[in-house]
């Protein structure tokens, strides 16, 4: 008996992805097309700034602007769970040691660009911070249970 990532791979009923990394996903191919989507507009926009924008300055603002789009994207991407959050009333889906840290990295360059005075570091982090009070607010409100699977061990 095989034991390791590798066990299940060629066994369908387990429901096991052959790349394991993708394995708590299913077997979808959505979230790859979305993945490759994102990383083409990425790389037509960073060709849209070196060939058809020749003015440095004006190159440098769009570019903040575009790179602002996905900072705030990023930052609001966990929104998508907090509907899933708030009708089960559990936060198993979140992660609390990546909302401390999505808070302190978003504060750290929410001051760092308030110090600088530039608005394409200051602006774009300001929702990671909301994003971490929701979710820390979340997990007050609804605290992480032990997992069920698990039975506590009696000694």
């Amino acid at each position: 008996m095989e034991l390791g990532p590798q066990a299940h791979v060629d066994d369908p009923e387990s429901g096991q992805c052959p790349v394991p990394a993708l394995s708590h996903h299913g077997c979808q191919g959505a979230e790859l097309l979305q993945t490759a989507a994102l990383l083409g507009v990425l790389l037509m926009g960073f060709g849209y700034f070196w060939v058809l924008v020749p003015n440095v300055e004006a190159r440098l603002q769009q570019l903040g602007l575009f790179c602002s789009v996905f900072t705030i994207s990023m930052y609001l991407s966990p929104l998508a769970d907090l509907a899933r959050v708030i009708q089960t009333k559990s936060t198993q889906r979140l992660s609390f040691p990546l909302t401390i840290a999505t808070l302190l990295t978003s504060a750290s360059w929410t001051l760092y660009g308030f110090r600088l005075r530039d608005p394409y570091i200051m602006v774009p982090n300001i929702p990671g911070i909301l994003t971490s009070l929701i979710r820390l607010w979340l997990f007050w409100k609804y605290p992480q249970e032990q997992d069920r699977n698990y039975q506590l061990l009696q000694t």
